[in-house]
């Protein structure tokens, strides 16, 4: 289980209300389609305040990484390696998660993951894993 748990604010309160029903839910822009990841009151492409929301399939690639093999945090010492990469989704935002279930020294960028999910007390944590 994730020690870190969110706080939903304002801004990010429709992402952590879908989570419970494991989707990742974003911003897009209905004037020029931008998915925007954080969530903005404006475009940041057109500066439209027109927006919906859309939900993810949870596709994408690895964007970028880093294996952790000297904890961070003390809570991650039995965690280790672990892996924070900026996942790219299908749709478009890129949001910062864990891959799981994978030998680090295998992973590289482009790779394709999934989302997959992470009970937490009152949310679920959207993670990725090799999607091959």
């Amino acid at each position: 289980m994730s020690i870190f748990l969110p706080t939903p604010t304002s801004d990010t309160a429709f992402f952590w209300e879908a989570s419970k029903n494991k989707q990742l839910k974003f911003q897009k822009c209905r004037d020029c389609g931008y998915v925007r990841w954080p969530a903005s009151i404006a475009c940041p492409q057109c500066h439209s305040l027109n927006f919906e929301y859309i939900i993810s399939k949870g596709l994408g690639k690895i964007y970028s990484f880093v294996v952790y093999k000297v904890a961070f945090h003390k809570a991650f010492k039995d965690n280790l390696p672990y892996i924070v990469a900026i996942v790219e989704l299908d749709e478009g935002p890129r949001i910062v998660s864990n891959i799981i279930n994978c030998d680090p020294s295998k992973l590289s960028c482009d790779m394709p993951v999934k989302v997959v999910w992470e009970e937490a007390l009152e949310f679920n944590i959207p993670k990725f894993e090799l999607n091959l």
